[in-house]
């Protein structure tokens, strides 16, 4: 793993990505979106370049910008079915379970653009712990990289987006937590060309320490 300055961050509470992040589900991505561009006769590399980070139906937009607004949240329905039945692949980013582990008894939030049955599936698959504190697909209008996602996180959870630390692998993830005020641990190689505050390549070798007033302190080795 390698961390970029600052070696440490300090805050109070950490809002979670889920894909690329905690899980491991680019295989399960991969095929699922590479059908869908065979279907729309679009190049699945040039598909997948954007899909991470957001839902299904702002990729859709995005990708082909003409179409009806109705026809990308049909076809995103049936990929977030796609997806959840298939859990070949899905598995833990390295250092995941023990970075669970040590957030058991702190603040912290899922906060994913996938849906709650696709988080619970995955999760699961993945054998991580589901947060008390979970902000899906249904508790949001707009898509990373609109921050409300995380900014619902932040006030679920009582505390200030400055407050918070986001650990994202997108660039729409990224580009979220940045406009909710938030800074940035970047996760995975995806990241790094995003510039996060922190950049890791896993979540190995994280060290989180409570002090009595309850701020966290991360160190990145």
């Amino acid at each position: 793993m390698t961390a970029t300055t600052p070696a440490t961050l300090t805050t109070r509470a950490l809002l979670l990505d889920m894909d690329g992040t905690l899980v491991n589900s680019d295989a399960v991505v991969e095929r699922c979106w590479r059908r869908w561009a065979e279907r729309q006769g679009l190049p699945g590399d040039e598909v997948l370049k954007v899909v991470h980070g957001r839902q299904g139906y702002a990729t859709m937009a995005v990708l082909l910008p003409e179409r009806p607004m109705a026809e990308n949240l049909a076809d995103n329905r049936v990929m977030l079915a796609e997806e959840t039945a298939d859990l070949d692949g899905v598995v833990p980013v390295p250092g995941a379970p023990a970075f669970m582990a040590a957030l058991a008894s702190l603040p912290h939030a899922l906060v994913t653009s996938a849906d709650v049955p696709l988080s619970t599936a995955r999760m699961g698959a993945a054998e991580l712990p589901m947060p008390a504190t979970r902000i899906t697909a249904e508790s949001v209008g707009a898509s990373k990289p609109d921050p409300e996602g995380f900014l619902k996180g932040a006030a679920a959870l009582g505390f200030e987006p400055a407050d918070c630390v986001v650990f994202e692998d997108s660039e729409a993830g990224i580009q979220a937590g940045r406009a909710a005020g938030m800074r940035v641990v970047g996760v995975g190689p995806r990241a790094a060309a995003f510039a996060p505050d922190v950049h890791v390549m896993d979540l190995t070798g994280i060290r989180i320490e409570r002090a009595a007033d309850g701020t966290l302190t991360l160190t990145f080795d």
